[in-house]
């Protein structure tokens, strides 16, 4: 990142300072008292995305709507009760962060507004609870017309479509793709492939973060969102399947291959470095799964080993191809920006499209909910046995600091750096109140004297890494500095409520240190064992499988996985690697149970006892140490693999000994060759892998 700000975020910076003056005026002009949170709105929904601007706005905007009814309803009934209102307040955003927590979308900002509104809207209102209606609609207003201004200025203005980067990113993602595939099929285990393997998944769940966005944009020609979530589908599959065939090829060996392969594997590479042009995409990637197809061995019992992954390599490899082509054209109808598909294959792969499955921690999610209910209560109780007449303040910070930071695994340092951006903004919101605003005498001479601070703290606002300091300025500052629709000058109110301010966070940092930091390290161990316990869950499910849910929320995990592992200081390499072979026994388990589903009653007997061993293997793992598979486990593979090869169809027989395989070189993958009698004794002589 450089150290410079550039063009961008100046203009960022001077887009919503405009967007926050119009809406300080508008506030101002229809008499609202607190014109301020009008001005605080238009900075919070700013993004120099104008799609982001957009949807942030709407998700806002129904979150306060929400928000405010939750206090109108509220406050009225408990008023004569301070202590079940405060807990029916805290309860009601602990329920909000619970449900933000399970979403992990930008839609779980509708759920966090709705959670701390009826904190800003309730709280004040205790001590006039009969204008509590009031209250709320006034806020609304003001919200909704930061809202207005910021998305009118941020949409219209030079707007900055997500279009044009989205597609450069696609670009990007796809060629990433590729050249893991082609490194895949060099059969060599290359360093740098475990970091492709990593920016891949990354880049996979960025787009559906993205997509979320895109409906939004401000851009006359957009892509279909179903086409980007198709994508998403279809660069999942790239990553098992290339993985398998890297195993497959290091197992079978170059010296071991027959020549036909050996070629077969090269043009491919080809292919994929050569990235045919779509009207020959589909024939040449036909050919070479009719060359898979040609070459796949005939399996007899006794089963050959060799065999059976020279089976599972052809296979996978056709499927990557087809991977690979079907990633290319939905690129390519991304690029189009048309609702019509351009090959039979896409309107196919878009029709398929559902709803991303991602990984969901109920328990991570009420750890947040009962920190942030500790924390109200806390300060509630703080508040009304003392009496003090800003304590309301107090709360109502604290309450939104545990909104926006309380489901983070570790808070702390995000809570921290609000806190030295909120004391940043008491110091200018200081000079400002008491030496320069008693000054003014006019709205122009206003904007022109708040132009510099802002401009200046609005370029930290278009950094990641400044932007937290620069929500602790702007929201300080703005709310101390006296922006009603008078001056009024009252030092001791000042100090009173920039005490409030502080004490509020200092609350919420204290709070969601003790209760609801969980740390990368617990988070991580959280993520791994999730992964184990959904394993053994599908081994022993009894209705068909779903491979595209279990493969999206496996990525999911292993994208939420490297940057806890990066940050505990700790190589994701062998973890991603080892989460990868989950995600592959995954899928072999899928394809078991499928095959269950459809063969007899006698080839589903040869299914049942590997599933259960599976399941029960999973089930068992403990982060903390380390449980290979038991040998009996090895030995149920092997003889299922055996029967299959005697008296089943000829597709029963091929599923069966391709899935088997899989699982075998996932599960096993020191074991010796398959012995001729189906039998493990080879790895039982060898040890343990």
């Amino acid at each position: 990142m450089s150290a410079r700000f550039g063009f961008g975020e100046a203009l960022f910076s001077v887009k919503s300072l405009f967007a926050a003056m119009l809406a300080y005026y508008i506030a101002l002009r229809i008499g609202l008292t607190n014109p301020y949170w009008a001005v605080m709105t238009a900075y919070i929904v700013a993004n120099p995305l104008a799609g982001a601007v957009l949807s942030k706005a709407v998700f806002r905007a129904v979150g306060t709507i929400v928000g405010a009814a939750a206090a109108v309803f509220l406050v009225p009934v408990l008023v004569n009760a301070p202590e079940l209102l405060s807990l029916a307040l805290a309860l009601w955003l602990g329920l909000c962060v619970y449900f933000a927590a399970l979403d992990r979308t930008p839609r779980a900002y509708v759920f966090l507004l709705a959670g701390y509104t009826a904190c800003i809207v309730g709280f004040p209102a205790v001590s006039t609870p009969d204008a509590v209606f009031t209250i709320a609609v006034v806020r609304v207003q003001e919200i909704l017309i930061g809202i207005g201004c910021s998305s009118l200025v941020h949409g219209v203005v030079f707007p900055q479509s997500m279009i044009a980067p989205l597609l450069r990113r696609v670009d990007g993602m796809v060629a990433d793709a590729e050249r893991w595939s082609c490194d895949s099929l060099a059969g060599e285990r290359l360093a740098a492939l475990e970091l492709d393997r990593r920016r891949v998944v990354l880049d996979i769940n960025d787009l559906h973060q993205i997509s979320v966005h895109l409906p939004f944009d401000t851009a006359q020609l957009q892509p279909r969102v179903r086409t980007l979530h198709a994508l998403q589908d279809q660069l999942s599959m790239v990553l098992p399947l290339a993985s398998a065939v890297d195993d497959r090829l290091h197992e079978l060996g170059r010296d071991a291959m027959p020549a036909a392969v050996a070629d077969l594997v090269s043009d491919v590479r080809d292919w994929l470095r050569a990235s045919p042009p779509a009207d020959d995409r589909a024939a040449s990637a036909l050919q070479l799964v009719e060359r898979a197809i040609a070459l796949e061995p005939a399996l007899a019992s006794p089963l050959a080993w060799h065999d059976a992954v020279k089976l599972s390599l052809l296979v996978r490899l056709g499927d990557l191809v087809i991977a690979h082509r079907d990633v290319r054209d939905l690129r390519d109808q991304l690029h189009t920006r048309t609702r019509v598909p351009l090959t039979p294959a896409v309107a196919r792969l878009i029709g398929d499209v559902g709803k991303r499955a991602l990984h969901v921690d109920h328990g991570v999610a009420l750890r947040a909910a009962v920190g942030v209910v500790a924390t109200i209560l806390i300060g509630c109780a703080f508040w009304i046995t003392t009496g003090w007449s800003d304590g309301a303040g107090a709360v109502m910070f604290a309450g939104v600091c545990c909104g926006l930071f309380g489901i983070a695994d570790d808070p702390v340092p995000m809570v921290f750096k609000f806190f030295i951006g909120s004391l940043f903004g008491l110091a200018l919101a200081t000079g400002y109140a008491f030496v320069i605003l008693p000054r003014v005498t006019d709205f122009v001479t206003l904007v022109a004297v708040l132009a510099p601070m802002l401009l200046a703290v609005g370029t930290l606002l278009a950094r990641a890494k400044t932007a937290l300091v620069a929500t602790g300025m702007l929201l300080t500052m703005l709310g101390s500095v006296g922006l009603g629709d008078r001056y009024v000058s009252s030092f001791s109110a000042f100090v009173n409520g920039g005490v409030a301010q502080v004490a509020g966070i200092l609350l919420a940092a204290t709070m969601v240190g003790l209760v609801q930091t969980i740390g990368a390290e617990g988070s991580t161990r959280r993520l791994i064992r999730a992964g184990w316990r959904d394993l053994a869950r599908e081994c022993r499910a009894a209705g068909p499988p779903d491979a595209a849910a279990w493969i999206s929320r496996m990525l999911d995990r292993i994208g939420l996985l490297a940057p806890r592992l990066a940050a505990v200081q700790q190589d994701p390499g062998k973890t991603v690697l080892d989460t990868l072979v989950d995600l592959r026994v995954g899928v072999a388990v899928g394809e078991l149970r499928q095959l269950r589903i459809d063969a007899g009653t006698a080839d589903a007997a040869h299914v049942s006892p590997v599933l259960r061993g599976i399941g029960d293997h999973y089930a068992a793992r403990d982060p903390d140490r380390s449980l290979p598979p038991q040998p009996a486990l090895l030995v149920g593979i092997d003889r299922a693999m055996a029967s299959f090869a005697i008296g089943t169809s000829p597709e029963t027989r091929r599923r069966g000994v391709l899935a088997l395989t899989s699982l075998r070189r996932n599960l096993f993958p020191a074991a010796k060759a398959l012995a001729a009698d189906g039998s493990a004794a080879a790895y039982a002589a060898q040890g343990k892998p």
